[in-house]
């Protein structure tokens, strides 16, 4: 009794595994192996493509940061922090670009308000007391501004976080 209760158990989910995978999306052309061979050819390119990017930002970051030696002090540390900030931005960009969704543009918006603030944060500790308090407080004020404005664009497009 056991044995044929397993048995249908396991026909009904293969029924129902193979049925959800035939499933396509409305208006999809049928898949074929051939259509099947040339879609996953047509995502390799996008991968290969999103990869020469990655290396592309990676070059340019050690290409900012190696430009940044021949400083010292306060402006070098501004310099790596401004290197620092484009890459990161970039490659939200890059994320936000092969996967366009409204979660990957807010972390785009984000990814520049950070940014920003990291850079600002840094050129203030060039200052001394109450003005680089200021200082600090603007840039945090202004950070706290662009976010704010992200969450509205969200809100207003009806996407959450």
């Amino acid at each position: 009794m056991k044995l044929r209760m397993y048995g249908i158990a396991a026909a009904l989910a293969l029924t129902f595994g193979a049925a959800a995978q035939a499933q396509t999306t409305p208006g999809a052309a049928p898949t074929t192996p051939r259509a099947e061979r040339s879609a996953t050819t047509d995502r390799t390119p996008d991968r290969n493509a999103m990869k020469a990017e990655e290396d592309r930002i990676e070059a340019a970051y050690k290409a900012d940061k190696e430009a940044c030696k021949g400083m010292k002090g306060n402006e070098h540390e501004v310099c790596e922090k401004q290197a620092k900030a484009k890459e990161k931005v970039a490659k939200a960009e890059l994320k936000a670009k092969y996967e366009p969704t409204p979660a990957n543009q807010r972390k785009v918006e984000e990814a520049k308000a950070e940014a920003q603030y990291e850079v600002a944060k840094e050129k203030c500790d060039a200052l001394k007391g109450k003005e680089k308090s200021a200082c600090e407080k603007d840039a945090k004020a202004e950070r706290d501004r662009a976010k704010a404005e992200t969450g509205k664009r969200t809100a207003s497009t009806g996407s959450s976080r």
